[in-house]
């Protein structure tokens, strides 16, 4: 049955999120996804002028594919997506679970291969710095249940949050923050069980006001790679190739894990041995999407929550570069609201955020008052 809110949102991927051009190219990789919003997907990209190209993949495949997997046969997976990734201008990708938790039992080793293999040539390489691309989740019962709603209920939550943002305003509000992080050094972070510190000077910032995320709101950057001493503690749920880690705690010296516990100590301890850069930092960010306000392990959608701020270990992005080269990339997000447990952010010496609102003149537009719509 035809819903208007994919059309809604298909419009908003193709003409904002990756500003489709005529004649361009743009693949659509959909994991588990309905017909009828890849539908719309595709009529929108042939409305822009563009020309769609479909993928359709589903997980308990991609299970069936990685559980048989061998360096040889994902070799020939790389060498074909990475040939039609160079070929393509736009990227987008959704995916929908049904099993949030179909990928949990792999063995390490496979999701590491799969990582090394796939992932990192394909995606991070190729993909994020030469196309225009955008990922997102669609809403599932198993998404509902993940956040403690009914389906109908978080299908409302989900098109209020995706296409009901307005992400031009954000994207104003966000230009003095990450100008401020531009020309910033210092980097502290308080709260239960973290003290943190870190360097960002001459790193960069990004705004992200739904051009590369849907949902989206964030200001990231990276600190400098030896830079991070001192512990952290996330206080949200993540799901990591069909794991979910919990109460996960890091310790940094001169920017590298040195020690790393969970719910399952060993497991996280093998994601960040996938290589040497899995136990260095890529991304400092800070969320700010205001109709995000609860985590509910679901990494597109809890790194977004305002009042949050996410600290990443793995690759870091090419803009925002510190060197620091992995397959992993794992957004763990660590969440200040009063609710839980609060929590400071200091820049060079001046209060920035405190208990999730911000209270620097730079960084005041992106509090929900400024945000959502009156």
């Amino acid at each position: 049955m035809h819903d208007p809110r994919h059309d809604k949102l298909a419009e908003l991927l193709v003409t904002y999120s990756t500003e489709v051009k005529p004649g361009e190219k743009v693949l659509i990789e959909a994991y588990d996804t309905p017909i009828e919003f890849i539908d719309s997907l595709i009529k929108a990209v042939y409305k822009a002028g563009g020309y769609p190209l479909l993928e359709l993949k589903y997980n308990h495949l991609l299970r069936s594919l990685l559980m048989g997997a061998s360096k040889e046969s994902l070799a020939a997976m790389q060498d074909t997506e990475l040939h039609r990734m160079k070929n393509m201008d736009a990227f987008i990708g959704v995916r929908g679970y049904s099993n949030a938790k179909e990928l949990s039992d792999l063995p390490s080793e496979k999701n590491a291969l799969w990582g090394t293999e796939v992932f990192q040539p394909v995606h991070a390489n190729e993909r994020v710095p030469n196309t225009k691309w955008v990922v997102l989740r669609y809403p599932t019962p198993s998404m509902a249940m993940m956040a403690n709603m009914s389906t109908e209920a978080f299908e409302e939550y989900y098109f209020n949050v995706t296409a009901g943002v307005d992400y031009k305003k954000m994207s104003e509000m966000m230009d003095p923050a990450a100008d401020f992080m531009r020309n910033a050094d210092k980097v502290h972070i308080k709260g239960p069980g973290t003290d943190l510190t870190f360097s960002i000077k001459g790193i960069g910032a990004v705004k992200c006001d739904g051009q590369r995320n849907i949902p989206d709101g964030e200001v990231y950057s990276c600190p400098v790679r030896d830079t991070v001493n001192g512990t952290i503690s996330y206080n949200t749920p993540s799901t990591y190739h069909g794991f979910t880690f919990k109460d996960v705690v890091l310790r940094f010296e001169n920017g590298k894990i040195v020690e790393a516990t969970s719910n399952d100590t060993k497991r996280i301890n093998e994601v960040f041995d996938t290589d040497e850069g899995a136990r260095y930092i890529g991304e400092f960010a800070l969320g700010c999407n205001p109709y995000i306000n609860f985590a509910m392990d679901e990494i597109l959608f809890d790194e977004k929550i305002g009042g949050s701020f996410h600290f990443t270990p793995g690759n870091a992005y090419d803009d925002t570069d510190n060197g620091n080269r992995s397959a992993v990339h794992w957004d763990l997000v660590c969440n200040q609201t009063p609710e839980y447990g609060g929590g400071e952010i200091w820049i060079d010496d001046q209060l920035i955020r405190k208990d999730g609102v911000f209270v620097h003149d730079s960084f005041k537009g992106l509090n929900p008052e400024n945000l959502i719509a009156k």
